[in-house]
């Protein structure tokens, strides 16, 4: 493909503010030409901002109305399978923000569907930031050893009110309101992608979702066991947007036990100890900023690869598996009995 490749973004919400940076940082190699979001003004905000040079408010148009070489789906995930079937149509590549889809069944159809037809990649970022690039260098050069337990804590106080009564988590981001599945499917899912990048696949044994407050429709606490598929490593999740005490934007808090060292991951830094020590600390802004850019550029490489992504369509089942596993076990969906 012609380099600097064509691309339409697909949604104009919170998102697109790290994903538009990150095309940015990309201009050698891509350009985004257009946007359209239904909120026509909303897009019309972002081309402002960043320079693009045409704004539609519905994607057939904009797919039919400017010559574009890929995709870049940034709308709700309830829109997600639809619009990447409309791309596919198109014949286009498209890199699609996670999930694929908005349950298993729904992303499994569309993977039979539409998968090896063209490019398909899963934006699921997490992975890519610097310090777990990082963790999984140490894993691989066997600093650790054999891993036997991790525990992996995303704890904040977004959701309890503050001076103001307002959560602030639900100032940074509305939408959770609206979300029948929030803290596992929303914000989880990236934790279990980056397990799975780091330890390989796993199995979910036990798990238990609850909501804090009477302002949300799906779950702000999780608690789940799971354990790899190849060791039986016990792995241990606990996710809680209610915590006194801890900072209302969550940081990750990670250890690996294993058995030539023990890594922590305490917000940016990043430790190792044992046979051999390492300490590196990393920017989280700037982290989490360099995670699009990472996943975009993933995708541009993949495309030169002919269409191979580490996040790519089949990946992401593997994913949703584990966060469908999660709710049918925690048997939070279900119905009250009247």
């Amino acid at each position: 493909m012609p380099e600097p490749l064509r691309i339409a973004m697909v949604g104009a919400g919170w998102v697109t503010q790290y994903h538009l940076p990150a095309w940015q940082a990309m201009a050698d190699r891509a350009e985004v030409v257009a946007i359209c979001d239904p909120d026509i003004e909303a897009a019309r905000r972002r081309a402002r901002e960043f320079g693009i040079p045409a704004v539609f408010q519905h994607a057939e148009a904009m797919l039919t109305g400017v010559e574009i070489d890929a995709v870049d789906i940034c709308a709700p995930r309830e829109f997600h399978a639809d619009l990447v079937r409309l791309a596919a149509r198109h014949g286009l590549p498209v890199l699609c923000q996670k999930p694929l889809a908005t349950d298993l069944d729904a992303a499994t159809d569309l993977v039979a569907e539409v998968d090896g037809g063209v490019p398909l990649m899963v934006h699921e970022n997490w992975r890519f930031r610097p310090h777990y690039r990082r963790l999984r260098d140490w894993i691989d050069e066997g600093l650790v050893g054999t891993i036997r337990h991790v525990e992996l804590e995303f704890h904040s106080s977004g959701m309890i009110p503050d001076g103001r009564g307002v959560r602030p988590a639900l100032e940074r981001q509305p939408f959770f309101t609206t979300l029948d599945r929030l803290l596992v499917m929303e914000v989880l899912i990236h934790h279990l992608d980056t397990l799975r990048f780091l330890l390989g696949e796993m199995v979910v044994d036990t798990a238990r979702l609850w909501r804090t407050n009477d302002e949300i429709k799906g779950e702000d606490v999780a608690s789940i066991a799971l354990h790899s598929m190849t060791d039986s490593t016990a792995i241990f999740v606990s996710g809680n947007l209610a915590v006194h005490g801890a900072p209302p934007v969550p940081r990750d808090r990670l250890r690996i036990f294993g058995e030539r060292g023990i890594v922590s991951l305490e917000g940016g830094t990043l430790r190792l100890e044992g046979d051999e020590v390492r300490e590196e600390a990393f920017d989280l802004e700037a982290s989490y900023r360099q995670s699009y850019t990472g996943a975009i550029g993933h995708f541009l490489d993949g495309l030169g690869r002919g269409g191979r992504f580490e996040t790519g369509a089949r990946d992401n089942l593997m994913t949703l598996e584990l966060v469908e596993t999660i709710y049918r076990l925690s048997g939070f969906e279900k119905p009250n009995p009247t």
